[in-house]
């Protein structure tokens, strides 16, 4: 699917009374998890151990 695609498939799944806002959170959400996937397939992950770690000294910092 395009994006062009993407985006027509959101429009007619959202209310017609939505907002300009609605859409543009649509859209940043849409796009995020794209970046997420493609973060996935080119191997740019973190273990569950490792987001622990960092998150354990993010807390204590």
């Amino acid at each position: 699917m395009t994006a062009k695609q993407e985006v027509q498939s959101l429009l007619e799944k959202l209310p017609d009374n939505c907002s300009f806002e609605d859409i543009q959170y649509h859209l940043y959400v849409l796009e995020k998890v794209h970046r997420g996937l493609e973060d996935v397939r080119e191997g740019r992950t973190l273990s569950q151990q490792e987001v622990e770690s960092r998150i354990s000294q993010w807390l204590t910092e």
